[in-house]
């Protein structure tokens, strides 16, 4: 009868929609249902019951039982009654003694649900209701095999809840989470790990799946509990005959990591790394190069890292505390592992190669520290350095032209040797650049017959140099003769030798990194610029087949020249000439797919310019290179802008603004080489790019796909206020005109830094201009911010908030920038509707960052208008405005005194009430004591407090006490 009563409480409709193949209708119908049995009081209990009596064999059913029993034990088992509590223990342990009778094992998923709930119940109920949680569970499961599957699930989903480390805990949590492991280690760890070394016995041969959960749970809880039940001979050898069995080893060497990774005494580590070395010795595991199991070599070779870095640990606490004896004997079993660790550092396959990399890392850092390098030491390190060198060579299967997963991984496996490479220069840097020389002149002798990869690598090593051994600003060509000899040798060779020619992508991009690397080479033999210049530009470089050794030489060649661009003179004309072709806009039409994106180009232009501005030749020669290099580009641009109205397909129309846009950047780019000692103004450029505005500008007044032609428009703007300056001025006016209309919230907000770039940099020659389009950009921004939008539009609330901010600080611009007559002459009205959204700013809106600027606005203001001589009522705004704020922004609830931008906000607040007291004196203190302080039911004496503080001179003492006035104020 309970059968039938549960079968009919349970809502049968609801549970078809559990089927992953149900219709929509179904599964919102068994949604709501979920949400209805969580919530219910007792209404989960028919999951419970269901579980108990396995009224369902549909496995969706099971797991969706699991799931409300789960929610009531981890969001409400304080509130259930204690017979529900009791319910709870008998579901999951009749539903347990199920599965011992069960022929067939639950699946997987609910198996790990089943093991959740168990350990939740145990975080649960351990310390009060349940102390023999694990008795009560090994008494009924003994060694059935299902029971033992769920009981080490369980297990691990404990350490998951008490133990893990990369979960994040409330305290109160990990208080509980200690608790917990302290009464464990004093009632049941010893019978647990007995109860382990039982399954690890019986089910070593029979059942290899249940003796590997087994051993992840011994590796789990081993870093928590005694090591000496785990760490003796019984479970060890156990243990380390697993390392025979095919199915078991990889998770016993995991075990066995775990092990060795527990934190202990440093001598007894030493002794239980070098007995478990010895062992694995005489069963023949240090003998890598016969075993062909690359997935347990991975594991062994990260056991292996695990014992050294343990023995490095081991020898660096026995040095610091003076134990010599211990210490030389821990530097012994370290220096006995070392062929162990290069027969895996050089092995074939890089993940067991890149297991071992942090032990050699750190037996590197040890020698470092030695006094004095034994015979056998500097050999260990020469055999290191040639593993590494071996181990950064590319193989044959290695695709440059279609990098995926295996390549990237080997990518990131190159980093790891860069930082050994690195370690060993630290050690010896004379033994790493005879390596390096040895390896590179051999190969740069016959790099014509050599593989690819060889020639690659070596001039790689070459490359790595330059970091290994760091130089000063890359100076590495003059200091040390032995260093920098060697090095001018080397690339020396590089670029005589003919190796630029090699036909493989790898080699052109390593040789023109390296000689990018040491482009100061070049200082001390000029001679070899023209080689070099040549394979830049030829099909070795920028016209190499490769795209991607195109684009990375662009971005090289534009280094190569800034460097040497004073040894470029006699070469200036020859590379425009030779670049020209490069220099072109590809118009969307014409469909051929240009030498380099428009991305590269802009290396090239940056490139001509510095070529141009830095030519030893008069000005109006550089004003005739300039135009040449940017009359094209406007030509094309007004063609393309001409074309732009008339298009009506709507992907051509994107294409074109692109093109539009290339265009812009692009002269925008050349301008970059200008610089204080080389004005557009002395190279007699300014005309060329007041052609270029000429022919810019009118794209600010095209209707289609406004917003990114603004946007580069507007970037040249800011490029020419730089260059230009005042020449610039003529055009501004018009400019805002267009830029102005029709806005969006992302146009005024780049708007706004243009603006107040210019009143920074021209202050009183722009303030006539400021004066006239001060009000006109307020409004389009109160117009802008006053557009409804959606309240869950979050994107649209971040462009307001970045809006607004960029407003604030444009009106603290334009007072900060000495020219009081733009804001006062806009008329008082408008005067004090700008000044009320300040205060509105300060006060109203909770962003730390805005409000900070309006304080320091309304301070800057109070000191130009504040004063007896200032603006006529400004005074009584003040008092009934200004104060106000200083005070009510402070004491709302979303202002976070515990946040550090918020700080810096009350900092200005108090700076505000500082300049208010500077310009009106007694009265002010008059106004705060008799009448403001105390409509805000502030004590006298605290009023008096208050006002003392204020009129200390030093503005700390007061910024200080306002953050305790106000914390207090909140209790």
């Amino acid at each position: 009868m309970a059968c039938q009563s549960v079968c009919a409480v349970m809502d049968e409709q609801a549970l078809l929609g559990l089927d992953p193949n149900a219709d929509a209708r179904y599964r919102q119908r068994a949604m709501a249902y979920f949400e209805q049995l969580k919530e219910s009081q007792d209404a989960w209990e028919v999951c419970a019951e269901a579980l108990a009596n396995g009224l369902y064999s549909d496995d969706h059913v099971k797991f969706f039982c699991f799931q409300v029993l789960e929610h009531q034990i981890r969001f409400r088992h304080a509130g259930l009654r204690s017979v529900q509590q009791q319910l709870i223990r008998e579901t999951l342990m009749k539903w347990l003694q199920s599965q011992l009778m069960s022929p067939q094992p639950e699946k997987p998923f609910i198996r790990n649900k089943a093991a959740q709930v168990f350990a939740l119940t145990f975080v649960m109920e351990y310390l009060t209701l349940w102390p023999k949680f694990f008795f009560d569970i090994l008494s009924l499961v003994g060694l059935n095999p299902h029971g033992v599957d769920v009981y080490l699930r369980t297990l691990m989903a404990i350490d998951a809840e008490v133990v893990d480390r990369d979960i994040l805990h409330l305290p109160d949590e990990t208080r509980r989470n200690t608790l917990i492991k302290d009464h464990m280690r004093e009632q049941c760890i010893p019978h647990l790990v007995e109860s382990w070394f039982q399954i690890l016995q019986t089910y070593q041969h029979s059942h290899p799946e249940l003796t590997c959960q087994c051993l992840e749970v011994v590796g789990a809880f081993v870093s928590w509990i005694d090591l000496n039940l785990i760490a003796n001979d019984r479970f060890v050898n156990l243990l380390l005959s697993h390392m025979s069995v095919a199915e078991l080893r990889e998770e016993a060497c995991d075990c066995l990591f775990e092990i060795v990774n527990k934190g202990m005494d440093p001598v007894d580590k030493t002794k239980l790394v070098e007995s478990l070395c010895g062992v694995l010795q005489s069963a023949g595991f240090f003998n890598v190069d016969q075993e062909e199991d690359v997935d347990f070599l991975a594991k062994f070779s990260r056991l292996v890292n695990g014992m050294g870095q343990s023995l490095v640990l081991s020898w660096t606490k026995l040095s610091k505390s003076g134990n010599v004896k211990d210490a030389a004997e821990t530097l012994q079993a370290l220096e006995s592992k070392v062929p162990l660790l290069l027969r895996l550092l050089v092995h074939e396959d890089d993940d067991i190669s890149a297991n071992i990399v942090g032990f050699c890392y750190e037996y590197l850092h040890v020698l470092k520290q030695l006094p004095q390098l034994t015979d056998q030491q500097q050999t260990n390190m020469e055999a290191i350095m040639l593993a590494v060198i071996k181990k950064l060579t590319y193989d044959d299967e290695y695709n440059f032209e279609n990098e995926g997963e295996d390549e990237a991984m080997f990518v990131e496996y190159r980093k790891q040797l860069k930082m050994l490479l690195d370690r060993l220069a630290q050690v010896s840097p004379e033994l790493l650049l005879k390596a390096v020389r040895r390896v590179f002149n051999n190969t740069m002798q016959t790099w014509q017959t050599a593989a690819f990869m060889e020639v690659e690598v070596a001039v790689r090593l070459l490359y790595m140099l330059g970091e290994a051994l760091p130089a000063s600003h890359g100076a590495h060509f003059t200091g040390d003769t032995a260093k920098t000899s060697t090095l001018q040798d080397m690339m020396r060779t590089l670029v005589s030798c003919g190796v630029s020619s090699y036909q493989h992508s790898s080699v052109s991009l390593e040789f023109f990194e390296a000689v990018v690397r040491y482009d100061k080479f070049f200082l001390v033999e000029p001679q070899h610029i023209p080689n070099v210049l040549m394979a830049f530009l030829d099909q070795r470089g920028l016209r190499h087949s490769s795209p991607k050794v195109r684009s990375r030489v662009a971005y090289l060649f534009s280094r190569f020249i800034k460097t040497l661009h004073k040894h470029m003179t006699a070469f200036v004309e020859d590379i425009l000439a030779q670049i020209q072709d490069l220099l072109e806009l590809a118009p969307p039409e014409n469909g051929l797919l240009p030498l380099l994106t428009s991305d590269d180009q802009l290396f090239i232009f940056e490139t001509a310019g510095v070529l141009i501005v830095n030519a030893e030749c008069p000005a109006d020669r550089k004003q005739a290179l300039m135009r040449s290099l940017l009359l094209p580009l406007m030509d094309a641009f007004c063609l393309v802008l001409a074309k732009l109205p008339r298009e009506t397909d709507d992907e051509r129309r994107a294409a074109l603004v692109d093109c539009l846009s290339h265009a812009v950047g692009f002269a925008s780019r050349t301008s970059k080489a200008f610089s204080n000692k080389q004005t557009v103004k002395q190279c007699g450029c300014t005309e060329v790019y007041r052609d270029c505005l000429h022919a810019f500008l009118p794209a600010l007044s095209c209707p289609v796909r406004r917003g990114s032609l603004r946007s580069s428009v507007r970037s040249f703007l800011h490029r020419m206020i730089i260059c230009m300056e005042e020449e610039v001025l003529p055009f501004i006016p018009s400019a805002s005109e267009h830029m102005l209309k029709d806005c969006e919230a992302k146009d005024l907000q780049e708007f706004i830094p243009l603006i107040s770039q210019i009143t920074a940099k021209f202050k009183q020659q722009v303030s006539p201009f400021l004066q006239q389009v001060f009000m006109p950009l307020v409004l389009a921004i109160f117009g802008v911010l006053a557009r409804p939008a959606e309240d869950n539009d979050q994107a649209a609330a971040l462009e307001k908030q970045m809006l607004r901010r960029s407003y604030f600080t444009f009106i603290q611009t334009v007072a900060g920038s000495g020219m009081n007559e733009v804001m006062a002459n806009q008329g008082a009205e408008n005067i004090e509707r700008v000044v009320f959204t300040i205060i509105q700013g300060a006060v109203d809106f909770p962003d730390p960052i805005a409000q900070k600027t309006c304080f320091v606005v309304l301070s800057r203001l109070v000191e130009l208008w504040g004063g007896k001589d200032g603006m006529p009522g400004f005074p009584d705004f003040v008092y009934k405005h200004v104060v106000p704020a200083c005070f009510l922004a402070p004491l709302k609830p979303t202002f976070d005194l515990s946040d550090a931008q918020t700080v810096l906000t009350l900092s200005e607040c108090a700076l505000t009430l500082k300049m208010i007291h500077l310009k009106r004196g007694p009265e002010f203190i008059h106004f705060l004591q008799q009448e403001y302080l105390p409509s805000l039911q502030v004590s006298p004496e605290i009023s008096q407090e208050f006002c003392q503080v204020l009129q200390q001179p030093d503005a700390k003492v007061l910024k200080s006490y306002m953050k305790a006035f106000f914390q207090r104020a909140r209790l």
